[in-house]
C-alpha cells in the first residue's frame, strides 16, 4: 500500500515532533484492529488511555505512534510523533488530509439513515472512481478526524458521516470536513431529550451547511415536514437545494417502487429524466435513501448510470437489517438484526420490513423491542405510538426489554404480549421457548440496552430448547 503519512508530513500537519524516519500506510486508534504500517494515535477515552497500549500497537507492527506524554515501556528509539494533545493532533492530521485532497466530498447527517446512506454512497461512488468513506459509524469528534486522516491524496471521492446529540456538534465537524455536498436524510424525534423541540433538532442538523464549500449543494428530504426550515437555513449561506422524495416538486422524485422481501425495483425521475434501478435491501426507507444517494452523486458531478447500477449490490449491515438463518427444530427461523440503535422512525421502518417478510410454513412475525432512549418527556408517548405500526406489520407476538417500553406494553392487545422483561438475560428463556421453525424475528433497540446480545445468542449456534 502506498504511503499515507511520512514522518515529516505528519509532524508539519500536527505541529509535532517526529522521532525516526517512518512511513505510515494507515491510521488507527485501536491496537486490536491495527493493521501493519498504521500510525497508532494514543487517544484518551473515558475508560482507557491509548498510551497504555503502545506496546501492543508496536507488537502489531505499527509504523509509529502519536503520543502526548512519555511512556516508560517504549524504547527511546521507537518511531514516534510527539504532540501537545493526541486528540488535537488527530484533528490537525484530518484537517491536513482534507487540505491536500482534491476529492469530491459528501457529508451525511440526519436523524435516521446516516450510516446506511453513507454506505450506499460508498458503493455508488465506488462505481465511478476511487472512494474513501468512514468505517462503521465514525461520526463524532474523534471519528470524523480519524476518517479524514485516512483520506489519501489520490482518492477521487470521500464520504463522511456527521452525528450529534447536542447543538453545535455538527458545526464543528462540517467545518473540518468542508463538504461539496451535504445530505440530510430526514429530521425526526431522535435525541429529543437533549432538545426542546423537533424544530431545534432540524436547526442542529442544518449546521452541516456551515462547512459547505463555495459552489456546494444541499440534498434534502422533500417529504419531511421540516424541509422549508432546512431550505431557509441553506439559503442563509447561499447554497442551492436538491430535494428528494415522492413530492411532485422533488428533483430526485420517486415515481414507483415495487417492494419485495429481498429489495425494491425503483422508477425515479432525476431532474425530469426517468431512471430504473434495483435496490438490494428491502424496505421503503431504503428506496428513499437511494434517491438521496443519486441526488448526491449527481450533485458531486459523478456518473449516475454506474452509481445507479451499483445499488443492486447493497447488502444489509450488522445491526441494520442483516439477516441470519438459525437452525431450529423442524426447520429454521430468520433473525433480522436491527439492533444497532433505535428511534421512532427507525423502529417503524424496521417493522415495515418485518411486515413485508414472509414467514415459513407455520411461522409467525415476532418483534423483540428494547428501549428507545434519549427521548425525554416524550418517551412514553413515542413508545405508545409504535402500537399501530406493530398492528399494521401483522406482528404476532411482541417481547419488550427495558423500562421505557413499559408504556408500549400497556397499550398492546393481550394476544400479542410476549412480556415485559428487565434485561436480555431475563427475556431469553421465554423468547426461546416461544420461537418455532418458520418464524421471522426482528430485534431492535437503543444501543445502550445491549439488545444486540439477543441477536448474538440466537445466531451464534443452535440452542437447546423445548421443541
Amino acid at each position: 500500500m502506498t504511503a499515507l503519512w511520512r514522518a515529516a508530513e505528519a509532524a508539519a500537519a500536527t505541529s509535532g515532533e517526529a522521532h525516526g524516519e517512518w512511513v505510515a500506510t494507515g491510521v488507527s486508534i485501536d491496537s486490536r484492529s491495527l493493521a501493519p504500517g498504521d500510525l497508532f494515535v494514543a487517544l484518551r477515552g473515558p475508560n482507557h488511555d491509548g498510551h497504555d497500549y503502545l506496546a501492543a500497537a508496536f507488537a502489531a507492527d505499527a509504523a509509529a505512534a502519536m503520543v502526548d506524554r512519555p511512556v516508560a515501556a517504549v524504547p527511546a528509539e521507537a518511531p514516534l510523533l510527539r504532540v501537545g494533545d493526541t486528540l488535537a493532533g488527530l484533528t490537525a492530521l484530518g484537517a491536513a488530509a482534507r487540505r491536500r485532497s482534491a476529492a469530491g466530498i459528501v457529508a451525511v447527517t440526519g436523524s435516521v439513515g446516516k450510516t446506511g446512506t453513507k454506505e450506499a454512497l460508498r458503493l455508488a461512488l465506488g462505481a465511478c472512481g476511487t472512494v474513501e468513506a468512514a468505517r462503521g459509524s465514525l461520526n463524532n469528534h474523534w471519528g470524523v478526524p480519524l476518517s479524514l486522516a485516512r483520506l489519501r491524496p489520490e482518492t477521487e471521492y470521500g464520504v463522511f458521516e456527521l452525528g450529534m446529540n447536542h447543538a453545535g456538534e455538527i458545526a464543528a465537524l462540517t467545518r473540518l470536513v468542508r463538504p461539496h455536498v451535504a445530505v440530510i436524510t430526514t429530521v425526526e424525534p431522535a435525541h429529543l431529550g437533549y432538545f426542546c423541540s423537533v424544530e431545534a433538532i432540524a436547526d442542529a442538523k442544518a449546521e452541516i451547511f456551515l462547512g459547505l464549500e463555495p459552489g456546494g449543494s444541499a440534498v434534502l428530504n422533500r417529504d419531511n415536514p421540516h424541509y422549508p426550515r432546512l431550505v431557509a437555513a441553506a439559503a442563509r449561506v447561499g447554497m442551492p437545494v436538491i430535494g428528494f422524495g415522492a413530492h411532485p416538486e422533488a428533483r430526485a422524485r420517486l415515481v414507483e417502487a415495487a417492494l419485495d422481501p429481498d429489495g425494491s425495483t425503483v422508477t425515479a425521475a432525476l431532474d425530469g429524466e426517468r431512471v430504473h434501478y434495483r435496490v438490494g435491501i428491502p424496505g421503503q426507507h431504503w428506496v428513499m435513501n437511494s434517491l438521496a444517494v443519486l441526488a448526491a452523486v449527481h450533485a458531486i458531478g459523478a456518473s449516475v448510470g454506474p452509481a445507479m447500477s451499483a445499488l443492486a449490490g447493497l447488502a444489509p449491515l450488522p445491526g441494520r437489517g442483516r439477516r441470519c438463518t438459525v437452525p431450529w427444530p423442524g426447520g429454521s427461523l430468520v433473525i433480522i438484526d436491527e439492533s444497532y440503535n433505535a428511534s421512532p422512525a427507525a423502529v417503524r421502518a424496521a417493522l415495515t420490513v418485518l411486515g413485508g417478510s414472509v414467514p415459513g410454513p407455520g411461522g409467525r412475525r415476532v418483534a423483540v423491542l428494547g428501549d428507545m432512549l434519549e427521548l425525554g418527556e416524550a418517551s412514553s408517548r413515542l413508545h405508545c405510538e409504535l402500537a399501530p405500526s406493530l398492528r399494521d406489520a401483522g406482528v404476532d407476538r411482541v417481547f419488550l426489554v427495558g423500562s421505557e417500553v413499559a408504556a408500549l406494553h400497556e397499550v398492546l392487545p393481550e394476544a400479542t404480549r410476549g412480556g415485559l422483561w428487565g434485561s436480555v438475560e431475563a427475556v431469553m428463556p421465554a423468547l426461546v421457548d416461544y420461537l418455532r421453525a418458520g418464524d421471522v424475528v426482528t430485534i431492535k433497540g437503543s444501543h445502550a440496552g445491549h439488545i444486540d446480545r439477543i441477536v448474538e445468542r440466537l445466531c451464534a449456534q443452535p440452542l437447546h430448547h423445548r421443541a
